[in-house]
């Protein structure tokens, strides 16, 4: 499979670009830092090197992710797992918060969608894996702090629903992830002290399966994966 993953410099996104390539899969990572991105291709095992690609979602150079897919030879599976967490009580949050989480959790992803839209639609099992988060989930526990960040991926999880109908006719499978507690840094971030039940690289593990499975059996749903809540 041809996958490209968004926020592969750490954590989940870093752990889930390793496993599928040491699954065999060609792997491009995308984030905004090219030093941790170059320790990330050298660390990597398989038969095909990890290519990497840095750019800032915010303002992506279609030039060079177009040319990045061009040469991988056309896109599978595409993994948004690029994102943001502001952790601020609401009255304290500004116009300048919510926008940057907007930004950075919903639009960018849209951007990136309609960019590597006719390279998926090539594909004959297109999937689009939007990682979500517990704290975007409805009637899911929610907690102090995080109002802008779980509105944001309340909102992609909606995205992820009304795309799944609307790729339909092109074969385009989209489902999201919906995160309880993973040891990373943004979960030290949100809930600082707290000790996850699962690694990053635990999770990523089970990232890899849906991602080249998952459409086999799900297309349009948000799936809760979480052991325990923070």
């Amino acid at each position: 499979m041809k996958i490209l993953i968004t926020g592969a410099s750490r954590g989940i996104g870093r752990a889930t670009a390793l496993a599928l390539a040491r699954d065999g899969h060609q792997v491009i990572a995308l984030a905004r830092t090219r030093e941790a991105l170059t320790s990330l291709a050298g660390e990597a095992e398989g038969p095909h090197p990890v290519r990497t690609l840095p750019m800032d979602l915010q303002q992506p150079d279609e030039n060079a992710l177009h040319t990045a897919l061009a040469e991988l030879g056309g896109l599978d599976i595409l993994i948004n797992n690029a994102g943001r967490l502001i952790n601020r009580p609401f009255l304290e949050l500004t116009d300048a918060d919510w926008q940057a989480q907007w930004d950075v959790n919903v639009l960018a992803v849209v951007r990136l969608l309609r960019l590597v839209y006719p390279f998926l639609a090539e594909s004959p099992s297109a999937h689009v894996l939007n990682v979500s988060s517990m704290g975007g989930f409805q009637g899911s526990a929610k907690f102090p702090g995080l109002a802008a960040y779980s509105t944001t991926k309340g909102a992609l999880s909606m995205l992820t629903e009304c795309l799944a109908e609307e790729w339909a006719e092109q074969g385009i499978a989209v489902n999201a992830l919906a995160l309880g507690a993973v040891q990373t840094e943004m979960l030290a971030e949100a809930f600082p002290g707290v000790k996850a039940p699962l690694t990053s690289e635990e999770m990523a593990e089970f990232f890899a399966f849906f991602a080249i499975r998952g459409q086999q059996f799900f297309n349009g749903k948000v799936l809760p994966v979480s052991s325990s809540t923070p």
